[in-house]
């Protein structure tokens, strides 16, 4: 069973360090926590994430890393999240049946092949404009394929306070932030 809220780190947008952020969304009872530090070395990324797991210790969450299929075996994580242009998602369930394989899609048609392909979720963004990212889908966007995708659908992208419940509203599993759940 997926945790509805899932925390993706960015130690580069957090205001304290990053080991007391992590307690802190833990704290607050976030359950689900991707490690995303795309810019640290193999052995700083490695090192962070033995970190993470120490922390999470007790708290019964389930850590999963980007991108990295090697850090997850090594740490025994409980699973990788792959980019849209990522591993293939069928290998990785064939040889690591019970590890959780997460998928970042822009499109119906990403999400629909994540399935075919053995996803245990994928996450639709960006719903709302985020600098830097490709324009917003939108809420009805989102409806649309939530209501397509026979697996869980975390919406990601610019989700607030504000617009959350829009985003809720939509029957999306749940909801992908760094900044979210920070506030």
């Amino acid at each position: 069973m997926l945790h509805r809220f899932y925390f993706i780190t960015d130690r580069k947008k957090f205001k304290k360090p990053f080991l007391d952020t992590i307690k802190e969304v833990l704290d607050k009872g976030i359950r689900l926590l991707q490690i995303r530090e795309k810019d640290l070395p193999d052995n700083e990324l490695f090192k962070l994430t033995e970190d993470v797991l120490k922390i999470a210790e007790g708290y019964d969450a389930k850590i999963i890393i980007n991108s990295r299929l090697d850090i997850a075996l090594l740490l025994n994580l409980d699973g990788v999240h792959l980019p849209e242009n990522g591993l293939p998602i069928e290998p990785i369930k064939k040889k690591f049946p019970n590890l959780i394989v997460g998928k970042s899609c822009h499109s119906l048609e990403c999400g629909l092949q994540a399935y075919q392909d053995g996803a245990d979720y994928v996450f639709i963004s960006p719903i709302f404009q985020v600098e830097g990212k490709a324009p917003p889908i939108g809420v009805e966007k989102l409806r649309e394929i939530v209501n397509k995708l026979p697996l869980p659908v975390y919406a990601l992208g610019g989700i607030n306070k504000f617009n959350v419940q829009s985003v809720l509203d939509t029957g999306v599993y749940g909801i992908a932030s760094i900044r979210y759940f920070l506030d």
